[in-house]
């Protein structure tokens, strides 16, 4: 049984452009969606620390002006605020330690997911906990590098 079998008006076009228009299918087929964000799993735990999926030492590095969707999983420490947050996650620019607009995030107990988009301007950032979470509150923080 040959192509043109399956489907008799295939034999309008010549074979090696057909070829050429399944094998440009798969190829799209197989890139990710335009537009699709990066996920980056962090875990603001109750031991007052980032921790970032498969890595012993939390850092975060994206692309400048990369979409990216946050999945945060926060696990109550010691104390929280009023509103009922556990932890903050606020990302400042490292030299001048100015908050980034967009990325002042509140963190409730449980899984959250966040669409935020990279800082535009290339550099070194870090990651701070902006609500007293416990003793050791000061010591979570994290790298987040911005490449260009």
């Amino acid at each position: 049984m040959t192509l043109q079998n399956l489907c008799p008006s295939i034999h309008h076009f010549p074979r090696p452009a057909t070829a050429w228009a399944v094998a440009g299918i798969f190829v799209l087929l197989s890139l990710p969606a335009c537009g699709q964000s990066r996920v980056i799993e962090v875990l603001a735990d109750k031991n007052s620390r980032f921790k970032v999926t498969g890595q012993n030492r939390p850092e975060i590095i994206v692309k400048a002006g990369e979409s990216l969707l946050l999945r945060i999983e926060a696990r109550k420490g010691k104390t929280w605020s009023r509103d009922g947050a556990v932890h903050g996650f606020t990302l400042l620019h490292a030299k001048t330690r100015v908050k980034v607009p967009g990325w002042d995030l509140e963190l409730m107990p449980g899984t959250q997911e966040f669409q935020l988009t990279a800082p535009s301007k290339p550099g070194e950032y870090e990651v701070l906990c902006t609500v007293i979470c416990s003793d050791d509150h000061e010591g979570m923080h994290m790298k987040f590098l911005v490449l260009p």
